[in-house]
Order: structure tokens, then sequence, then C-alpha cells
């Protein structure tokens, strides 16, 4: 606003003065100041106060001395004694007949017609026409106003243009705006003021006399402003007249910046108050210009981002104006930039060695002062570049470039800039144009490459930016240009667009006169490891050019050994894990599995060697028996995690590899079995499932990992054990321990076990302390407890001894599992064997896993080592499952190869095929499972000693069925002959031993069952003593899939295989009475029939004599079966009464008597079915002894007949 530079404005002092009623300063103004404010010291002298106090009484006599010498007061006066009310009617009625008129011209109540100009008639009017004719005035430009819809207009106001009258018209503005507020809001008033010549004069005058509108003038003015206030006249005027307001109160110009940037409008204006007001210590801070301009352009509110990047790249388009907000900006940025600069930079870099000294040289050296200045300054113009679309002048790019290659001091700050440096040259290699500028660059990179290591160590930074330079160099040559662009925009902290095509020129100076390949991976070994990397440590490290190096096989092209730099930095780790990490390791074991490249098979990287990883886990607490700290002190849990992941992932890569290594006749060494024993594999899981959190997915690799190539150490009751371990119980427990405890040491230990059962009290407080300890803790008594396990063997040892120590064993089982089973294997091996001296080792074992059952046979009646023997068993067989398959694995790809070679030229030679290997491992697998389902099935029949107490398996299961179907009479006389046995105490311990160990075995096979159903295929076709199938019926929950199988079964030809599926069917018949247990006994009442006709004399009885009997049980789970069984047993009866006719013996009562039970049923046992049962059983007793087998085989089909009719009447 031009047209007001020649008014005087308010003063900020005066406007302070007004705000706070200070009458002392008011009393300082000079008479053209105190002119301004008269409006608002007339009404506070004429007006009634609010404020009745002494002190306002004393300042308003002071107000009036002030006012008594002005004569200007008098027409102020004369204007506050119109009757306003009256003067707010009349504008009232004309707006409203403007209203109807639609805003024209007319016929005007609050000014009749003029005779002479809107001037002359203001200078010859009474104080009432003069308040009509500007509220005239005002309320057609409001009305305008409102109706423009946002179109800026200037109105041409003879009133507000006239020199002469300026002040007269501002004080009835200001009386007119005080008394008829209602009518005038000072915002609505405030926005017209900007449609007139001196309106910001006026706005200001106005405000300054209604100081307490200040905020709410301003609000509304910018709420209603444009957008971008640069691109029209309205938006420049309202600028500058919140300017004038923000000059005349400076103290609120920040909050009004605020308003700006909240509501998104007069970017322009934001800047310009930047501008207007500078802190006094400019110089020791950055600049309020480079926060205000960088919190927008990198901020996080998208909408002011782009908001203010429009303000930059539509002020570009238009040509230079040094009145444009947007030009004062950049000029002063770049006055800033200059001043920062070292004072002998230039484009001409002298060529001498002078650069290789101290970067703090005067000379060219940035100023420590300076450098977080410098550094905020170069993200402003990377963010104006980038996001706001700023083109740089010729002046600013050279200014730029001189300030991106001057050399910091060697601090934290000095690191941050020449990274950033680094980055904008990559993100703007524009600014880089002359030869002389390419020059330059070229040197200031050689600079930081002879530098990098001096400012690593006297900064004391883990991160500098030699790793950068590496890492672009890296990416250059492996054309990553997409990784430099995230690189960059990462290092600079914000997103701007870069194209692929503009890195072009830093590619060829990289990779052709700065960073050749060999270079690279030459100086990438001999950069130090991070000390104590973890995920804390931010930024740019040697890792990440590693890695980048390992990707891209330059290690193994130039036959740099990389192996040592590896091992350093893993045992330089600590927890948060680096997310770098774990693709190190994967990309190193590539490298080491996977040449470079088919013409150079032998282009690889070395494996970390076994000393190296045993130094690792030296003294470790899974490891060794003693020093648990030791370990831990000079190598992290994060680094033994570290190397266990990076030898199980080998393992596995090796593994997988095999066909392409086969191929290029290479074979890798793996990692050898005594190596892996002394590595605690679980303890060191263990840990690590507490230490999740500070993992990342180190953890799930490594349970990933175990569960392919040890199975043996993931198994489900491993699990749920270690939640009894170390849950909430065992840590309440820990803390009843005292602190000051005594402790046991492993020979007393060992002397409480030789001593028993004498010492059998203390034993038990020893076992008893020591199961309040941590797993980890109990390691160094796993040898005492496990050596002496054969000593609880004897007789006399109390029950809770063993019980505790089983405890013990399933705690240590947690933390060292392996070493624990084979101590525990060749403890409990049988004497013979502890004579010789024979020790197995974790090999043996997993090549035959029923080493563990060849133990001493009292084990086989002590349910807790039987449990512990159980546990073994399943794990060694999941154990040799994966030993075979790695050993199939690791042979099959090289021995075919082989074979491959060897057989060429050679007609007529075979191949083996490859399906044969796996065949013959999987029956040598399921021979080696049904082995120890076999040997187990065996150890749940009772011994010798047992059966003469009476501990049969049927007098076992009592308690869960009823007698066994079928059985004759003086079977049942027997059994409960037995029974009554039983009952003496002797028995009962042994009864409750084999019985507690039959329910551990039935729990074990259960499983078996579950995990591989083939298993209960097999070991049924193979077959077990008939006596264990009401136990294995009733103790395996999952025996029910026979169901399926026992079709097949029958179908064999062996007549025992026969047999058996008969017997096991009629136990699952009355186990689960199911549709298909129905549809299968249909079946097997069929095939008897069937072989009744095809079987000769010898077979027919051998086949139905152990068979008959399980008719009654498919009669019991299944009533609708009485009719086949009824007529099947007529008929084996005809059938042996026919074979049986040509002999002397008559028998054709019998048969008489089986047609009529066939009839009649119930009538033939209510009539005299006690009699004949009795007659039966005495003729049984009597003669079938010398009978021939067809006498034989019909009593059993009577006796059957009897048993079906008696179950049927018990069960009515």
């Amino acid at each position: 606003m031009a047209d007001s530079s020649g008014l005087q404005f308010v003063s900020s002092f005066a406007f302070e003065a007004m705000q706070k009623v200070d009458v002392v300063r008011l009393a300082a103004l000079s008479d053209p100041e105190l002119r301004l404010l008269l409006p608002c010291l007339v009404r506070m002298a004429l007006c009634a106060p609010a404020d009745q106090s002494q002190t306002w009484a004393q300042d308003k006599k002071l107000i009036l001395r002030l006012l008594s010498g002005v004569e200007a007061v008098n027409s102020i006066v004369a204007l506050l004694s119109v009757d306003f009310h009256a003067l707010e009617q009349d504008a009232r009625k004309e707006q409203q007949l403007r209203h109807k008129a639609g805003g024209s011209n007319g016929e005007s109540i609050l000014v009749s017609q003029l005779q002479h100009g809107l001037t002359l008639e203001f200078e010859h009017s009474d104080p009432l026409r003069r308040l009509r004719l500007a509220l005239s005035e005002l309320l057609v430009i409001m009305n305008k106003v409102s109706d423009s819809n946002g179109e800026f207009f200037l109105k041409s106001s003879e009133l507000f243009e006239s020199s002469v009258y300026l002040e007269e018209v501002a004080d009835v503005l200001c009386i007119l705006q005080a008394e008829l507020p209602s009518l005038l809001p000072i915002v609505d008033v405030a926005e017209a003021l900007l449609h007139v010549r001196n309106g910001d004069w006026f706005l200001c005058l106005l405000v300054a006399n209604v100081p307490d509108s200040f905020n709410e003038v301003c609000r509304g003015l910018i709420k209603n402003g444009e957008r971008q206030d640069e691109e029209s006249v309205g938006g420049r005027r309202r600028t500058e007249a919140l300017r004038q307001l923000c000059q005349m109160n400076p103290s609120q110009a920040l909050n009004i910046r605020a308003m700006v940037v909240e509501e998104c409008h007069l970017p322009g204006l934001g800047v310009a108050l930047t501008l207007d007001f500078k802190p006094d210590a400019a110089d020791d801070a950055v600049s309020p210009l480079v926060s205000y301009v960088s919190g927008l352009l990198l901020g996080t509110n998208h909408k002011v981002r782009t908001w203010f990047g429009m303000f930059i790249r539509n002020g570009q388009q238009r040509k230079r104006e040094s009145s444009s907000v947007l030009w004062q900006m950049r000029r002063q940025l770049l006055l800033e930039l200059v001043a920062i600069l070292p004072r002998s930079r230039s484009t001409h870099v002298p060529n001498n060695r002078d650069m290789e000294e101290s970067s703090s040289s005067e000379c060219s050296g940035l100023r420590e002062e300076h450098v977080v200045k410098a550094s905020a300054l170069l993200r402003l113009y990377c963010a104006l570049m980038g996001i706001a679309g700023l083109r740089p002048t010729d002046e600013e790019s050279e200014q730029l470039l001189q300030l991106m290659t001057s050399r910091p001091p060697a601090t934290p700050a000095g690191v941050r800039f020449v990274s950033l440096s680094f980055c904008k040259l990559l993100a703007f290699s524009t600014l880089v144009s002359t030869p002389e500028q390419e020059q330059l660059m070229v040197m200031w990179l050689s600079w930081m490459i002879k530098e990098e290591e001096y400012f690593e160590s006297a900064a004391g930074v883990s991160a500098s930016f030699g790793e950068m330079l590496l890492l672009v160099a890296m990416y250059f040559h492996s054309n990553q240009l997409s990784s430099i662009i995230e690189l960059v925009c990462s290092t600079l902290g914000m997103k701007i667009p870069i194209k692929p095509s503009s890195l072009s020129k830093m590619k060829t100076i990289f990779t052709q006169e700065i960073f050749t390949e060999q270079v690279v991976t030459a100086h990438a070994v001999r950069v130090a490891v991070t000390n104590s990397l973890s995920a804390n440590i931010t930024g740019f490290l040697p890792i990440h050019c590693i890695y980048q190096l390992l990707r891209s096989r330059a290690f193994t092209k130039h036959k740099v050994s990389i192996k040592d730099w590896i091992y350093r930095q893993l045992c330089e780790t600590t927890t948060p894990i680096h997310t770098q990490l774990i693709p190190l390791i994967d990309a190193y074991i590539n490298s080491i599995l996977t040449p470079a490249s088919k013409a150079n098979p032998e282009a690889t990287n070395q494996p970390i060697t076994e000393q190296e990883i045993l130094n690792v886990f030296q003294n470790s607490a899974g490891q060794s028996d003693g020093g648990r700290g030791a370990g831990r002190t000079r190598y992290s849990i994060t680094t033994q995690l570290l190397i266990l992941y990076y030898i199980l992932s080998y393992e596995e890569n090796l593994l997988a590899s095999t066909k392409q290594l086969a191929a290029m006749q290479r074979k890798p060494k793996s990692y050898s079995a005594a190596l892996m024993d002394q590595i605690p594999i679980k303890y060191l899981v263990t840990q690590a499932q507490g230490l999740q959190q500070e993992l990342g997915g180190l953890h799930s690799s490594l349970l990933r990992l175990l569960a392919t190539n040890y199975p043996h150490l993931c198994l489900v009751e491993d699990w749920v054990c270690e939640e009894e371990v170390t849950g909430t119980l065992p840590l309440l427990r820990k803390m009843m321990l005292p602190s000051n405890t005594c402790r046991y040491t492993q020979s007393q230990l060992h002397q409480a076990f030789q001593k028993l059962p004498s010492s059998s009290p203390r034993l038990m407080r020893i076992l008893e302390h020591l199961s309040l300890l941590p797993p980890a803790d109990l390691i160094p008594y796993a040898e005492a407890l496990t050596t002496s396990m054969a000593l609880l063997l004897e007789t006399g040892v109390p029950r809770r001894i063993l019980q505790t120590l089983n405890k013990l064993w399933m705690a240590l089982n947690t933390v060292m599992p392996r070493r624990l089973w084979v101590m525990t294997v060749n403890a409990l091996q049988p004497s013979a064997k502890l004579l010789r001296q024979q020790r197995y080792t974790q090999n043996d074992l997993m090549v035959d896993p029923l080493i563990v059952l060849r133990c001493d046979q009292r084990v086989f009646r002590c349910p807790p080592f039987m449990d512990i023997v159980l546990h073994m068993l399943n794990g060694y067989l999941l154990a040799s499952k994966a030993y075979l398959h790695c050993h199939l694995k690791e042979t099959a790809d090289f021995d075919r190869q082989n074979q491959t070679v060897s057989s060429l030229g050679v007609p007529g030679q075979p191949d083996t095929p490859e399906v044969t290997r796996e065949e013959l491992k999987n029956a040598l697998l399921a021979a080696q499972d049904s082995a120890a389902v076999q040997i187990l099935l065996e150890v749940c029949l009772p011994n010798s000693e047992e059966q003469q107490l009476g501990a049969s398996t049927e007098s076992l299961l009592k308690s869960i069925r009823g007698p066994a179907p079928g059985k004759c009479k003086d079977e049942a006389l027997g059994s409960r002959a037995s029974a009554n046995r039983a009952s003496e105490e002797p028995e009962a311990s042994l009864f409750s031993d084999l019985r507690e160990v039959q329910c551990l075995i039935c729990c074990l096979l259960h499983q078996m069952f579950i995990a591989d159903p083939n298993i209960a295929k097999l070991v049924h076709f193979q077959g077990y003593p008939q006596a264990l199938l009401p136990l294995t019926v009733a103790g395996i929950p999952s025996i029910h899939i026979c169901l399926d199988f026992i079709p097949e079964l029958l179908a064999q030809p062996q007549l025992e295989k026969q047999i058996f599926a008969i017997q096991l069917l009629s136990h699952l018949c009355t186990q689960y009475a199911l549709p298909k247990s129905l549809s299968v006994a249909r079946l097997a009442i069929s095939v008897m029939g069937t072989l009744l006709t095809v079987l000769t004399h010898a077979k027919r009885f051998a086949f139905f004599m152990p068979t008959l009997p399980c008719l009654v049980a498919f009669c019991q789970a299944f009533p609708p079966l009485y009719d086949d069984v009824t007529a099947l047993l007529v008929q084996i009866g005809q059938v042996c009464a026919s074979d049986a006719a040509t002999k002397a013996r008559d028998i054709d009562p019998l048969i008489a008597r089986l047609q009529y039970m066939k009839e009649k049923p119930p009538e033939a046992v209510a009539s005299g079915g006690s009699t004949t049962t009795i007659t039966s059983a005495q003729r049984t007793a009597e003669e079938l002894g010398g009978s021939d087998p067809d006498v034989q085989l019909c009593y059993c089909v009577e006796a059957t007949f009897m048993d079906i009719i008696s179950s049927t009447l018990h069960r009515l």
C-alpha cells in the first residue's frame, strides 16, 4: 500500500501505552502521535468508568490535563454529543431499503441529496451530518464486500482519499465503531477498509483506539485471506496491512504467524513477519527464518507442506521483484549462507598437499560454531529444492557448492555436516556444472576418504561418513540406484524426488576415479568393527557396507577374505540386536556355499573355524559345569545366539545346496558332531525366549532351524515342562529360598547317594534344596545326579526320592538335554555293561535309538525312571529321523554324481534310482519305531514273579472294564482267585508300579500313533500278545484308527493275522461302539463264515477256538448282530457235527440243543439255563480233554451261545 507511505502510523510505544493504559507513557507522546489516539482518550475521559478506584480517578485527571491543550478534542466531543440511537435506526432502515432495491445506489435515508462533492459536504457539515456521511460511505463498501464473493476490488472514495481530512475522517470512523458496535463489527469494518486507499492507515488507527480487538481483527483478516497472498493485489494489500498491525504490536507477531500456518493462508505474511522481527542474538543459533521455513517443509503436516511449496513454485513464475517476499527470503538466506563460509573459499582449489592437514585449518575450514547453522541451511535448501521445487540461481548454486565442500572440524556435528553435504551432492548433481566445480568436488571426496578414520576417532562416533561413502560406492558398482536414492532421503530426513538418470555423472566419478571395486573391497576389510553394536546405534555403519559387498560378491571376486571381520563384528554385539546382523549372516553363508561364478567354483569365502566357535561358547552356562558367568563377561548372549544361528543356518543351507554343489564337484566341510555336542543349544534358545523383544526375529528364526534340524529339542512336552519350571510357582519357591541358605557341593550329593538307604533323609534334604534352584544352577550337579541313578534302583529307596530326582532331571532337561540324555543312558546300563566300561556317545544313540531300552531291567518297574527313559526314547527316535534325513541328503547327490561320472562309457549299467534310497530309509525308520513299540508292549506284560503274584493284564483293567468277554467259567474262577491274592500288601505294590508303567507307555504310544498312523498299522500287522489287547485298547485313545485297516488285516493270508484282527476288533467294538465299528464287525462275521467253508480240519480248529469268544463282544456292542452271529454259530456246529458223525461219539443231542437255542433263546435259558450251564461246564471239565477237535469246537460253540444269552439277560 504505497498510497499510505507518507502517513504517520501508530508506534509500538504508543500502542503498548494504550493497551496498558499507561498515562505516564501517554504523556510522553508527541502531539502528532497523541492526535492519532484522541478518539479513545476522549471517550475514556467523558464516559462513566467501570473502575471507581482512586488510582483511576488520578489517571483520569492526568488524561483530562493531557487533552486540555489539544484543539481537536472539541470536535471529537461534538461527535460524541450526537444521538447515536436515532443514527443507528436510520442506518438500519437504509440497509433494508438497499437490500430491497438490490444494492443499487438510490435514495439515502442517512444522507440527503448532495449539492457538492463528498469532501466539501464533509467540510461544511455539522458533527451529525459528518457521522451520517461517513457511515453511509462505509455501509456501501461493506455491502459491496459481502456481495463480491471473494473477488477483490478497490473502491474509489473521495472521503477516504483526501489527505486534508484524513484525521477527521479517522475520528468519525473510530467514534462510529465504538458507539455502534452491533451495526459496525470491527472485523467487518477492517475487511471493508482493505478496499479503499489508505485503508491500512485507517485500520491501524481503528485498532489502536480499540487495542483489545487486535487478535480478533488479525484472525478475521487471516481467515478471510487468500491461500496465496502474492498472487493478487488483494492478497498483497492484506499482507501489508497485517504487517503494519504487527509493526504496531510486535509482541504478537509470532502469534499472528502461527495463525497464518494454522489457517494455511497468506504464506508471504508468515515469511515477511519472520524477516521483520529478528532476534538480537542471531549469530548464536540457527536463524528464525531457517527454523520457520524448515519447520513448514520438513514438518509432519502434509497440508502445510503443500501450501508453502505452492508459494515457492508460484513465486518463481513471476519476474524477479525486489518487493516480492519470496525474493527477500532468498536474499536473506543467501546472506546467512555467505556469512558462515570460510573467508578464502573460492571455486579455484590449490593443488598442493595442504589439504591433508587438519580440517580445522583457518584457510578452508568451517568454524565450529557455524557447523550446526551450516547443516540446518543445507537441509533447508534440500527441502526448498526437493520438496518446494526451488530453482537456485547461479549465485546460490555457487555459494551452496562452496559451503558443501568446506571442511568442518572433527566433531559429531562435523560428521553430520559432511554426511548431509555428500547426500546433497548426490541429490542435486546439477549444482556441479563446470569442470572447475567437478574438480573441487572430486578433491573434497578424496579428502573425505583420507580423513574418515581421523574423524571417527576424534569425534567419538560409531557411524561416520566413511561407511556411507563405501555404501554408495557399492551401490554404484552394483547399479542399485534406487538404494542410493533411499539412502540419500533417509540421511537428509526427507522424501524428495530424485531421478536415477541424474546420478550418472556421480556414478562415473565414483566407479572410475575414486572407488574402483577392488579399492572398495580392500578398504572395507580394514574398516574397524563397531564396538558394542546394537539397534541403539543409528546411521550408516561398516556392517551396511560389508553386507552390500557380500551381496554383490565383491570379496570373492577379488579374493579378499572377510571371515575375520565378520567374526570380530559378531563378537562385538549386544542387545537390542541390530537389524542388519541376520541379513549379514545369511549373505555370508551364501557366499561360502555358492561361488561367485560357475567359471570359478573355488571363488567362495571361508567359513568360521570350529575353534573360533568353541571360543565363543567356552565356559558358557549350558556348556560346562562351572564358571557360568565367565563366558558371558567375554561374549554376550547376543554373540552366542548369533553364532548359533550361523551354525544352524549354515548346516541347513549346506543340505539345501547339495545338488548344486554336487554338480560343481564341490563339497564344503560340515561342522562336526563333536562341535555341536559342545554347544548348549537348548540353554541358548531358552535364554532367547526371555529376550524376544530385544532380539527381534532371531528367536523365531532359531526355533524354525531347531524344528528342522533338531526336532528332539522341540518336543511339546518339553515346552510344557519349561512352563512348569520357569512359571510363577517356581518363582515363588525360589523367593522362599533364603539368600544365606546352605549350599551343597557335588561331593556331598555324591556321598549321600553312596550311603543309601541309611542316608535317605539327608539325600532328601539335598534334593529338595536343589529343586528350588533355577535350572541353570543345577548344571554343576548333573553328573552327580545321573551317575547315581543306578543306586536308586535298589530296594528300600523311598518313592519320594525317586520322584524328586525325576523332577530335577526334567528341570535339567530344559537347559542341557543332549548331554543329559547321554549321561543318563550310560548311567542306566545293566551292570554287565558297566563292568565292561561301554560308554555310548550322542552319535551312537542317534544311529540306534533302541540303545535307550537296553537299560537295567529294574528301570521297567520304576515309574519315575521309566518316565525319563520314555522321554529320551521319544527324543532319540525323532533325532534319528533327522540324522538319517541329513545323512541321506549329504551323500545322495554326491554319490549319484559319482555314479554318473563312473558309468560314463559303460553301456548297459543301470543307475540306482533315488527312490530306492528313500524307501530304504523309510523302511529302517519304520522298523526302528515298530521295534521300540514292540519292546514297550513287552514291558507291559507281567514278568514271571508278577504272574505268580496274580498281577495279570486283565486284572489290571478290571476297574475299567468287566471280565473279558467269552471266557470260560474256570477262567473266571481263576481271575477271582488272582484278585483275592492281589489284595495282599506286597502284591499291591507290584500292581501299582506295573500299572503306572503301563500308563506311561500307553501315553507315549498314543503320541506316536498320532504323529504317524503308519506306525500303528505296522505294529498291528506284526501283531503282539493277545493278553495286551485289553490294555492297548483301553489305554491308547488313538487306537481307534485301527478300524481303518482291520479289513485289510482280515484279508491277509496268514491265519494268525486274521485271528489277531478279530480279537482286536472285538475289543474295539466294546470300547468304540460306532457305526464304523458295526460295519467292520459285520465284515468280520462274513469273513468267519467264508473261512468256515474253505479251511481244512486242523486250521478250522486253530481259527475258531480263539475267535468264537469274540462274537460275544460283537453282540454286546451291537445287538442287531445277534441274528448273524447265531446263524454263524449254528453253521459252525453243523459243520463240526457232520465231521464228527463218522465217529462213535453221539453228539446229536448237542446239535438239537443248539438248534433249539437258536429258535427260542429266552425260553431255553428261563427253563433250564442254569442246569445247562452247569452240565456244559461239567462236560467241559470232564470230557473235552480227551475229545477230538470237532467235539471241542462244538462245546465251545455252545459255551459262546450261553455267554451271549447270559450277557443279554444281564443287560436287561
